[in-house]
């Protein structure tokens, strides 16, 4: 596929996380382009709405899951607004997949530990249904999660589902003052959470996506429990514009986020620059 060309897409369904967030699942309307589509979980694309701009997101889907792909996004600014008015049916443009990805390879036989909070799941889902596709090449699987209020969580009925799921260590939050009165579960920030849940480092690796202050808070933790810097993964595609490394906005120091990332691990995050 031609990284520079949009192709177009079609949305098929629709869903509403929360009161600004919402979930788009895409089909390719040529034949040829959705046949030869490929991606890595932890890739991105550049999703474009006709007239109004482009915006970045990762993709949301697993790459195990073959004939579409998903996409969540926030409502904040021109282009995401003219996504929000569009409706099932209706086509915009993607280009990509672009940038590196989690090595799932690299984990397999070893136990996983998804950590996430607000719309940072949305990578992370893609991910922990990459894993969960594949569950027999894994040990343990923990899901720590959270929110700022129980109307934020994104993902409910997955989230349900994950806590169903035996083969699963489920574990969710909201902050103080989030809850509702009929919040069963724990009331703290996503670290703590991470710090009360204390999940083994032996033979794991961990990925954690979310608000900054929730990354540098829960990144040393995890060196704390014994997590070693380069078995600790995160993303960083908040930073990235055009994807290609052409327009200079995701650098850090000599490292475009686009190209060299989004996928780093924390021993590559410390040997940045400090405008992380």
């Amino acid at each position: 596929m031609n990284l520079y060309q949009p192709h177009l897409v079609r949305i098929e369904e629709k869903t509403d996380e929360t009161a600004d967030t919402q979930t788009y699942k895409l089909v390719f309307v040529d034949p040829e382009v959705a046949a030869g589509f490929d991606f890595k979980t932890g890739q991105f694309g550049e999703y474009s709405v006709f007239g109004a701009g482009e915006c970045t997101f990762c993709i949301a889907s697993p790459p195990t899951r073959k004939g579409y792909i998903e996409a969540s996004f926030k409502t904040v600014g021109k282009a995401t607004r003219a996504m929000r008015r569009l409706n099932v049916g209706d086509t915009m443009g993607f280009r990509g997949p672009y940038g590196n990805f989690f090595p799932l390879d690299r984990m397999e036989g070893q136990s996983l530990v998804f950590i996430a909070g607000g719309i940072g799941l949305a990578p992370v889902r893609s991910v922990i249904w990459n894993a969960l596709d594949l569950r027999d090449r894994f040990k343990d699987v923990t899901i720590v999660y959270g929110a700022r209020s129980v109307g934020d969580l994104v993902y409910k009925r997955e989230l349900a589902e994950w806590a169903r799921r035996p083969d699963v260590r489920f574990y969710q939050c909201v902050d103080p003052g989030g809850e509702t009165p009929d919040w069963q579960d724990a009331v703290c920030f996503v670290p703590s959470l991470v710090e009360k849940v204390a999940p083994s480092s032996q033979d794991a690796f961990a990925i954690v996506c979310g608000p900054p202050i929730m990354i540098t808070f829960t990144l040393p933790l995890l060196e704390k429990l014994g997590f070693a810097p380069e078995r600790i993964y995160t993303t960083l595609e908040n930073r990235m514009k055009c994807g290609l490394g052409k327009c200079g906005r995701c650098n850090i120091g000599s490292v475009y986020v686009c190209k060299d990332g989004p996928v780093f691990t924390a021993a590559q995050l410390k040997a940045l620059p400090r405008d992380l």
